[in-house]
């Protein structure tokens, strides 16, 4: 399949990498000779723009702090048919760069996720190992069971998919949102192991455990709310019938064996968790009738945009 025609841009988000920087310009130059390597700077302060731009990199900077403020500036700038997303922490395998291009062009995919395969104990560390698990696992149960390594940061995607990404998130997260965006709108995707390598002697991770692990569950949650409103607020109508009955079994007892109502505010406080019970479940109805109508409006602009065989067809 003639793909030497497509235009390729290598994305590296970037902040205070100037141990590696260089290194993964130069590499993923290498791999993929006619790509084009572009370093966004979110704020270093080292010399990681003066590294990457001496290794041949087009440099550009974005002052919102945070991966998805910098992926959104990346996503809307850069114009290209192919689009690579790695790490600027050396720890992604670039030789697997031509792979995963092929892969996404042969097949005509919208994303390949590059599944992080091996690495040592100080590449992958178990808690981090967990949190991926638990994380991914917790995105297949509701949104479909497709990738095994959703936090990955090594990615090919299609310029159908890039220009019709929303990019809502700040931090981390962003990896989730991708995710699910492939998901919510049934693209056409791949997972293609990868290997993975332990960061570089004086390369420090800007990955904090608990905090972004908590950040990625509560984007979890909130994409749960808006692109499944009907089971995340019958859920909270569940709860919500259940603890009215629970505050009611009392009251029902009492009333059965002596004929009277003594407890007037439990029953005022069941009657109100009933109220909203029924409320947050017609919430729930029409949010997924509205959730429903902006996910064909989704599909329609995905839709507008060339695929990936047209685009190579045009080549």
């Amino acid at each position: 399949m003639e793909i030497e025609n497509l235009s390729v841009a290598v994305l590296v988000p970037c902040y205070n990498e100037e141990v590696t920087i260089a290194k993964v310009v130069s590499d993923f130059r290498a791999a993929l000779p006619g790509a084009t390597v572009y370093v966004y700077d979110n704020n270093s302060t080292d010399a990681t723009c003066e590294c990457a731009a001496q290794a041949g990199a087009v440099v550009r900077l974005e002052k919102r702090q945070g991966k998805g403020n910098v992926m959104r500036r990346m996503f809307a700038d850069i114009e290209a048919d192919v689009y690579v997303l790695v790490d600027g922490d050396d720890t992604y395998d670039a030789a697997s760069a031509p792979k995963l291009v092929e892969v996404l062009c042969s097949e005509g995919l919208d994303m390949v996720n590059g599944r992080r395969d091996g690495g040592k104990v100080e590449a992958y560390r178990p808690g981090h190992r967990f949190g991926n698990r638990l994380l991914t696992g917790l995105v297949s149960m509701i949104f479909g069971n497709e990738f095994s390594d959703m936090l990955s940061g090594y990615r090919v995607f299609s310029r159908r998919f890039v220009k019709s990404f929303p990019a809502l998130a700040m931090g981390f997260e962003i990896e989730t949102e991708l995710t699910v965006h492939a998901l919510e709108l049934r693209m056409p995707t791949a997972e293609v192991g990868t290997p993975y390598k332990e960061r570089p002697e004086g390369s420090a991770s800007k990955l904090r455990t608990f905090h972004d692990g908590f950040r990625i569950l509560r984007t979890i949650m909130l994409l749960v709310r808006d692109e499944r409103p009907f089971q995340f607020f019958s859920l909270i109508a569940l709860f919500l019938f259940l603890f009215s009955l629970v505050v009611m079994v009392p009251v029902f007892l009492t009333y059965f064996q002596t004929g009277l109502v003594p407890r007037f505010p439990t029953v005022m406080l069941a009657t109100g968790g009933g109220i909203l019970g029924a409320l947050s479940l017609f919430c729930g109805l029409i949010l997924d009738t509205v959730t429903l109508s902006r996910r064909e409006a989704k599909r329609m602009r995905y839709l507008a945009i060339a695929s990936i065989h047209s685009l190579i067809r045009g080549a």
